[in-house]
């Protein structure tokens, strides 16, 4: 990835709507269009339903059309029904947050690194997993020991 993110497609990825695959959108309305742009992933999603719905295309033309799978056509139309435009944008996978490393395993970091500065995440992995039965990565208590460092804690 060579060139520079324009500031449309650096505000897209940071909303979560950067189409990773616009190059795929067929439809002519993308097609030297300005407002229409096959880098936003809302537009192009609403506009793949609404060509199935409102135009009568088949689900697999329709999609076919915008760079999807009918599998993500039919994902898209359950989200818009059920949240609209907003539940178009994709959300990442997974937890959100360091879940396994709560308030009482953080402080019980803290206090193992305060009796002793020299250990190492390793060694806090072992200890977390003895006291709480929690299996946590080394890098997630490096991550979480970091943040608690930014926040003055």
């Amino acid at each position: 990835m060579g060139k520079r993110m324009d500031a449309k497609s650096q505000a897209l990825r940071e909303q979560g709507s950067l189409n990773a695959n616009p190059q795929d959108v067929t439809d002519s309305l993308f097609q030297d269009s300005e407002f229409f742009d096959p880098r936003d992933l809302v537009q192009v999603k609403y506009e793949m339903l609404r060509r199935a719905q409102a135009d009568g295309h088949s689900v697999a033309q329709a999609a076919k059309a915008f760079g999807f799978s009918r599998p993500t056509f039919y994902q898209a139309q359950t989200a818009f029904e059920s949240g609209g435009l907003p539940a178009l944008v994709h959300k990442r996978p997974g937890p959100k947050s360091a879940h396994k490393l709560s308030e009482p395993v953080l402080q019980f970091i803290d206090q193992q690194m305060t009796q002793d500065p020299t250990l190492r995440s390793v060694d806090l992995v072992l200890r977390v997993r003895r006291r709480f039965s929690v299996s946590v990565h080394p890098r997630s208590i490096e991550r979480a020991l970091q943040r608690r460092k930014k926040r003055g804690r």
